[in-house]
C-alpha cells in the first residue's frame, strides 16, 4: 500500500512533463516503427494466404503482438501442424521476453498493477531497446508507454495494409519483405555493441542461433540468448573489463584534483608574494 501511494503521483494522468515524456518515447520509437512496416505487411498478407479471415488476421496482431511468433505460427498452420505444437513453439520463440522482463523487473515492479500489465503487454525487442537504458538513466513509465503504444499501433496498421494487399496482390511474400525482420534486429543490436564483452555476447548468440537453426532445434533462440549472456559475463569477469573501464575515469578525476590543487596553491603563493 505504501509503495503504491508513493508511486501513484509519478504516473498519474497527464501533465506537461508526462506528455513530453510520452512524446519523446513515441519519437524514439518512430524509426523502428517505420522499419517494421514491411514485416507487418508480410504478417498480414501471409495470414490471408494461410486462410484466415481479415478479422482473424487483424486480431492475431492485436492480441498476440509478436511478429516472429506470428509468422512461425502461420507457417505451422499452413503446414497442418497441431495446436499444441504451435503453442509450444510460440512459447519458445517468445521466451526471450522473460529475459527482458527479468532485466527490467527492478524498474517496473514498484509501479501499480495497471502499469505492470500494460507495459508487460507492450514489451517487445524494440521497447526493451529504447526503455532499458541501465542504472545510469531513470526509468520513465510515460516514455516507455509512448514508445510501446506507438509501436503497437504501427504494427497493427502495417498488418491491416498487409491484409488489404494480400487480397489484392498475389505472391506478396516473394517481394523480399521478410528482410525487414533481419534489418530491424540488426538496427537494435549494433548500437549496443560498445564493449568487448557485448561483442562476445553477440557473436556467441549469433553462432549458436545459426547452429540451432541448421539442426532445427526449437529452443534455439533461448539457448543462444542464455549462452551469449553467459559468455559475455564470463569474459567481463576474466578480463576484469569493468575495473579497466574505471581506471581511466579514476585517473582523470585524480588529474583534475591535482590540477585544481595546484591552481589553488599557485594562487595562494601569488597572494602571499
Amino acid at each position: 500500500m505504501t509503495t503504491d501511494k508513493l508511486i501513484e503521483p509519478d504516473v498519474s494522468p497527464a501533465n506537461p512533463t508526462k506528455a513530453k515524456a510520452f512524446l519523446k518515447g513515441t519519437l524514439a520509437m518512430m524509426p523502428l516503427t517505420i522499419a517494421v512496416v514491411p514485416w507487418g505487411i508480410l504478417a498480414g498478407s501471409f495470414a490471408i494466404e494461410v486462410g484466415l479471415t481479415p478479422i482473424e488476421s487483424q486480431a492475431m496482431s492485436a492480441i498476440i503482438f509478436a511478429g516472429a511468433a506470428q509468422l512461425v505460427a502461420l507457417g505451422m498452420v499452413k503446414a497442418g501442424i497441431g495446436l499444441w505444437s504451435i503453442l509450444i513453439t510460440t512459447l519458445l520463440i517468445t521466451s526471450r521476453h522473460l529475459l527482458y522482463a527479468m532485466a527490467m523487473r527492478s524498474q517496473i515492479s514498484p509501479l501499480p498493477l495497471k502499469w505492470r500489465l500494460t507495459l508487460g503487454f507492450l514489451l517487445t525487442d524494440e521497447l526493451f531497446a529504447i526503455a532499458n537504458q541501465g542504472k545510469l538513466h531513470k526509468f520513465d513509465p510515460w516514455y516507455a508507454l509512448g514508445g510501446g503504444l506507438s509501436f503497437y499501433i504501427g504494427w497493427n496498421i502495417a498488418t491491416l495494409l498487409g491484409i488489404v494487399a494480400g487480397n489484392a496482390i498475389e505472391n506478396l511474400g516473394e517481394l523480399g519483405l521478410d528482410f525487414a525482420i533481419a534489418a530491424t534486429f540488426i538496427a537494435l543490436v549494433v548500437p549496443t555493441v560498445k564493449k568487448p564483452s557485448i561483442l562476445v555476447c553477440v557473436l556467441v548468440s549469433l553462432t549458436l542461433a545459426v547452429v540451432c537453426a541448421l539442426f532445427e532445434i526449437q529452443a534455439g533462440l533461448l539457448i543462444a540468448a542464455i549462452a551469449g549472456m553467459t559468455a559475455g559475463v564470463l569474459y567481463a569477469k576474466v578480463t576484469k573489463e569493468a575495473e579497466r573501464a574505471q581506471q581511466p575515469a579514476t585517473e582523470l578525476a585524480s588529474t583534475q584534483i591535482q590540477a585544481a590543487t595546484g591552481t589553488k596553491t599557485n594562487s595562494a603563493s601569488g597572494e602571499k608574494a
